[in-house]
C-alpha cells in the first residue's frame, strides 16, 4: 500500500525520479519493473522501499551526509539465499555468495541502502536494492536504481532514514 504521496517521497515515474520538484534520469534493472522480484532476475522490485542507510567510499570523497557510513576493504553484502545471513552486510572472508561493496570501478562510491526485503530477509525474494551510481544513461543495472553521481550526492544531501522510494 503505497498510501498519500509527499514532496518527500522519491517516485520513480517513466521519465525519471521526482524528488524535492526536482526529476532525475535513473537506470532501472535489465529485468523492467515487477512486483514478483526473485535473486538474480535482474528486475527492480515494484512497491515502497525505505532508506536505510547511506555507504560512501571515504578513500573517493567526503561524507556525503553527517549519517553516512564509510565502505571498508572487506564490507561485503550477502547475496545467496542458502546464507543465514542472507540480504544482510556481512565481512570478508565469507563463505557464501556474496557482493563487495568496495568495488573497483564507481558505481558504490555512494550506496543508498533499502529495506527491500529485510524483514525478516526471504530467501530468493531478492537482496541489496541499493540506489547508486549508474554506469551511464539507459544503461540497466542488476535491480537497483542508479543516478548520475552528482545527482545521488544532491539527494541524499536532502534525505534521512525512512524516505520512501516508490516504485509503482
Amino acid at each position: 500500500m503505497i498510501g498519500p504521496v509527499s514532496p518527500a517521497d522519491m517516485v520513480l515515474m517513466r521519465t525519471g525520479l521526482r524528488f524535492a520538484g526536482r526529476r532525475f534520469p535513473v537506470a532501472v534493472g535489465r529485468g523492467g519493473l515487477t512486483a514478483d522480484k526473485g535473486e538474480g532476475d535482474g528486475a527492480t522490485p515494484r512497491g515502497v522501499l525505505r532508506v536505510t542507510g547511506v555507504l560512501y567510499r571515504a578513500d573517493r570523497l567526503a561524507p556525503p551526509a553527517p549519517w553516512a557510513v564509510p565502505i571498508g576493504p572487506g564490507d561485503l553484502w550477502s547475496d545467496d539465499p542458502a546464507d543465514p545471513a542472507y540480504n544482510r552486510p556481512v565481512r570478508a572472508p565469507h563463505a557464501h555468495s556474496h557482493e563487495r561493496l568496495r568495488r573497483a570501478d564507481r558505481l558504490y562510491d555512494i550506496v543508498l541502502t533499502t529495506d527491500w526485503n529485510a524483514d525478516p530477509p526471504r530467501p530468493g525474494r531478492g537482496s541489496a536494492i541499493f540506489l547508486h551510481v549508474w554506469r551511464g544513461p539507459r544503461h540497466p543495472t542488476a535491480g537497483c536504481l542508479a543516478f548520475r553521481r552528482d545527482h545521488l550526492l544532491w539527494v541524499v544531501a536532502r534525505i534521512g532514514l525512512g524516505t520512501r522510494v516508490i516504485v509503482p
